[in-house]
């Protein structure tokens, strides 16, 4: 069947009514950054003080979504692509479900964040830039992953032997090798309050 019979349903309970039940807006927070650099520690930290203040959220986790919806997917720069072009749909579907979304993908890409932000709409897109030094990831190595990578067992890793793509414009730098989790998730909820984006 073409696309062309395709046709666009529209919801009977809206994405305002959502959000007001929800007594807050939805957003996507589009955690992004090195491997070790905290993106899924500090998304997580987030999200439990959301949670514990009776928000609707969901994580949208790299490994996670690799492991099911992409497991079909590698790590070539055109799999790197298309892995953030679906979740990024899925992202969108649950902020229009109400939900504070936050997704935790190294997304090394300028232009593929940049197709997420158009696809998911500029007011609902808040890229948050998990900022570390290389080095700093590098001692981390939570998954022994950098060490694969030196010894010439992984290929294409991001910050070794392909590259990383640091936002230029981030609504959010959150320096993780500077303040401890619990600090950058607060840092990310006060920014949250001040864009009127959540009540506490």
């Amino acid at each position: 069947m073409s696309t062309e019979n395709l046709f666009f349903h529209q919801h009977r309970v809206p994405r305002n009514l959502k959000e007001e039940r929800n007594n807050h807006k939805s957003r996507v927070l589009w955690f992004t950054g090195l491997s070790g650099s905290g993106k899924s520690t500090i998304a997580n930290a987030t999200e439990k003080l959301l949670f514990d203040e009776g928000f609707q959220t969901y994580i949208l986790d790299g490994d996670n979504v690799r492991m099911g919806l992409n497991k079909d997917l590698g790590f070539s720069p055109e799999h790197r692509t298309e892995n953030i072009r679906r979740i990024t749909e899925v992202a969108k579907l649950f902020a229009d479900s109400g939900s504070l979304v936050l997704t935790a993908f190294i997304s090394p890409y300028l232009e593929d964040r940049l197709q997420a932000r158009e696809i998911i709409g500029q007011e609902d897109f808040i890229e948050i830039y998990i900022k570390a030094d290389l080095s700093v990831c590098e001692s981390r190595d939570p998954k022994g992953l950098y060490k694969k990578a030196r010894a010439g067992e992984i290929k294409g890793f991001t910050g070794i032997d392909a590259p990383y793509e640091a936002p230029k414009n981030p609504e959010l730098i959150i320096e993780s090798d500077k303040y401890d989790v619990d600090t950058c998730a607060e840092k990310i909820v006060d920014f949250l309050i001040r864009k009127n984006i959540i009540n506490k």
